[in-house]
């Protein structure tokens, strides 16, 4: 009988024959730690007895959430970090280096790895053909020190893809489209397995976008194949010796197959407060915000400002609507600057952040008056995400938020296409 691809990664990782259902313990190949659950980790890690890093070179500490520090508390935890990186020989990331989602794509993720984060968005790294996961600080503390879990193997949705976008439709849609069908929870501790030729079509920023947003549907892990897309990626990062064709077996069981025709796609936003919540852009018109946030780990990628610099070129965002906007890391910030988006966003009113999380959990850079509304590039809207429980947020892509900042309401980018 035929493996799915999490059976095969977890098959690999442990040298047994995992199968859905059963309990393995596996080698770990990146634990990381960020700087609002990192030093509760490292806390964990010292009360535990704990001295060293099994493999420090595949242990990451990134300063990414509050950054640059907005408070004493948060710096005296950078303060904490980087100490506990020098004395580990971890890997340090400090502020203005980029989201730990992105810098794992760009510096460490590989097909077939195992990688474990203290952060639920670490599912991102799947993109790559990773078992990637997000696990409490307790448990990044003892994969951390041992380089080895345990973890249970998830079932498998396969969700099928067909056919291409049509035009003003992003992957952001792809993913919203399928959150919204099966909801929140309706594929908790599920491998979420994508597959067809929309998929084989996408480019690795597309597959790190919908990657990213798995966990928004309760999964376990988001995993697409490894192929010619993920080669090119590697190869231009200058890591194409880990290359490594993975794909599940044509008879590997599933749970569920969920079928998606792309061509049927449309721009979609999820109304607050839950990523389910989804309804056409179209159908918001007149909605009116006060605020569009472009960035985080899930849009914060070169393509993303590329779409948005695309639309809003010789345009103005409207006079009641702020536009902020944060690279996912300062790799993408130089290359938005050579090409020439970062010149046109602030033409066309926007302001730049430093590279990083910035407003996407309301720590600092963007956060809502009362009653205000953001139109966010994120993957998170609930109750109080950007900072005010009194304020409202949307997700949509890209292209809908640049569309929305010029006209200061929701609006379908088709329009402007």
């Amino acid at each position: 009988m035929g493996k799915t691809l999490a059976e095969k990664i977890l098959t690999t990782g442990s040298g047994v024959e995992a199968r859905a259902g059963d309990i393995v313990i596996s080698r770990v190949d990146l634990a990381f730690v960020q700087d609002t659950t990192g030093p509760l980790t490292v806390r964990q890690f010292d009360e535990a007895g704990f001295r060293n890093a099994a493999n420090p070179k595949q242990c990451a500490v990134f300063l990414d959430h509050a950054a640059p520090s907005p408070t004493q508390e948060q710096a005296n935890d950078h303060i904490f970090l980087r100490s506990f990186a020098r004395r580990t020989g971890c890997s340090l990331f400090d502020v203005g280096e980029g989201i730990c989602h992105q810098m794992v794509a760009e510096q460490f993720g590989n097909p077939g790895d195992v990688i474990v984060g203290a952060d639920s968005h670490t599912v991102t790294g799947g993109a790559l053909c990773a078992f990637a996961t997000g696990m409490g600080s307790s448990d990044v503390a003892v994969a951390i020190a041992l380089g080895k879990t345990w973890f249970r193997v998830p079932e498998t949705f396969r969700v099928e893809a067909i056919g291409r976008f049509p035009k003003g439709v992003y992957a952001k849609d792809l993913i919203l489209h399928l959150i919204g069908k099966i909801g929140a929870d309706g594929a908790t501790y599920k491998s979420l397995e994508f597959g067809g030729d929309t998929v084989d079509g996408m480019s690795m920023s597309e597959r790190l976008t919908i990657a990213n947003m798995a966990v928004e549907a309760g999964a376990k892990v988001g995993l697409f194949p490894s192929d010619a897309v993920t080669k090119a990626f590697l190869e231009s990062r200058g890591r194409g010796d880990k290359y490594q064709p993975l794909r599940a077996d044509p008879d590997a069981t599933y749970e569920r197959v969920i079928s998606i025709s792309a061509p049927d796609l449309a721009p979609l936003v999820a109304r607050p407060h839950t990523v389910d919540n989804v309804a056409p852009a179209s159908e918001l018109k007149g909605t009116k915000i006060q605020q569009v946030f472009l960035g985080t780990c899930t849009n914060g990628r070169l393509d993303d400002l590329a779409i948005a610099a695309g639309i809003l070129k010789g345009k103005k965002r409207h006079r009641d609507t702020r536009l902020i906007i944060g690279p996912a890391s300062q790799e993408v910030l130089e290359a938005a600057i050579k090409a020439g988006y970062i010149y046109t966003l602030i033409q066309a009113g926007g302001i730049i952040l430093p590279p990083g999380c910035a407003g996407c959990l309301g720590v600092h850079q963007g956060v809502l008056g009362n009653a205000e509304v953001c139109l966010s590039t994120a993957n998170r809207n609930f109750k109080g995400r950007m900072g005010n429980p009194e304020a409202f947020v949307y997700l949509a892509s890209p292209a809908t938020a640049a569309a929305s900042a010029i006209t200061g309401e929701i609006t379908d980018p088709r329009e402007m296409l």
